[in-house]
């Protein structure tokens, strides 16, 4: 027996036996795509299993190792991933910036970070492994946006591209490229995902024949977001990238098409529910929410109960030791 059918053999017994039969299937015959950052929630619906019981058999796969957990913060504006870590003590900063909306959020575990699941590279190797290897597009999908965004079957998603992209590179590091675009008369955002860049172009007033230029540079530092104002008409669009991997920035078109895009939503499996799941609290004890991170929860519901004997014991031997005490021995 391999080592993968091995460890299919032991979730089978830990999990619950349709979950566990569907992840199998999954990792199988899935698409590359869909095995990058699984959604549980809309895994349970697709499989027809309870969401309790596909988020448990997913917690026991990663355990095994077929798959990796993330926790990805996500901006609740545009549903893109602001960052991802492999535990939610990665979570560790008080707000979070979207260069797509020009918005700074504060984290909050049942709104802004999502938990997903990608198959192990040991078990399937997947193009999503080595995202440099994603063409521009699939790197959208399967890297920036979160599992919650509801993206298109690829004709329409095609379709959709040519009505809000004007233009678009896939630039490696050191290189520089030019852009000849044609500047509508709409909101245009020039926006990068890979370092997270955006420059806002509010075009507005007499269309012009007068070539009109701009300059950009991508580089590790996330630059403030910045607007410039031009007429409808020609842009010369310089692009540089001084970061040390590809950048793959895009001309977008920040119409109805593009929030619609970014509306279309969908359940996803929220840190706060997955920290309350007692699978979780049973397999990854040290994983749990740090005082110290000061992550927002804007709803939950706590259950206080009493030691017995901590009030006498409090009194004996004052707060600070008795606190330590019972930290102690939880």
């Amino acid at each position: 027996m391999s080592e993968t059918e091995g460890r299919f053999s032991v979730l089978r017994q830990s999990a619950d036996a349709a979950a566990a039969l569907a992840i199998e299937r999954l990792v199988r015959e899935g698409t590359d795509r869909a095995l990058s950052r699984v959604n549980v929630i809309e895994f349970a619906a697709d499989n027809n299993v309870d969401e309790e019981r596909a988020i448990a058999a997913f917690l026991h796969a990663a355990r095994l190792g077929l798959f990796d957990m993330s926790w990805n913060v996500l901006c609740p504006g545009c549903g893109g991933v602001l960052d991802s870590g492999a535990s939610l003590k990665t979570v560790d900063r008080t707000a979070y910036s979207c260069a797509l909306c020009a918005a700074g959020y504060e984290p909050t575990l049942d709104e802004m970070v999502e938990v997903s699941f990608t198959v192990n590279p040991r078990v399937r190797r997947i193009a999503a492994h080595d995202p440099n290897t994603l063409s521009i597009w699939e790197y959208q999908r399967q890297v920036f946006w979160s599992s919650g965004i509801v993206l298109p079957d690829d004709e329409s998603f095609e379709k959709l591209l040519q009505e809000i992209v004007i233009d678009s590179v896939e630039l490696p590091a050191g290189e520089k490229a030019i852009l000849s675009v044609q500047l509508p008369a709409q909101f245009v955002i020039v926006f990068e995902p890979v370092t997270h860049a955006a420059h806002f172009i509010d075009v507005k007033g007499e269309p012009t024949r007068e070539r009109q230029s701009l300059s950009l540079v991508f580089n590790s530092v996330h630059a403030p977001t910045g607007t410039v104002e031009m007429r409808p008409g020609p842009l010369r669009l310089s692009l540089e990238n001084r970061a040390e991997i590809r950048v793959l920035p895009a001309v977008y078109i920040a119409g109805d098409a593009l929030h619609n895009l970014l509306g279309n939503r969908r359940k996803f499996l929220t840190a706060k529910r997955l920290i309350t799941n007692q699978t979780f609290r049973d397999i990854y004890r040290t994983d749990t929410l740090d005082v110290d991170q000061r992550l927002r929860i804007t709803s939950l519901t706590f259950l206080f109960t009493d030691l017995k004997g901590s009030t006498e014991l409090y009194e004996r031997v004052g707060d600070l030791v008795a606190y330590d005490l019972v930290s102690a021995s939880a």
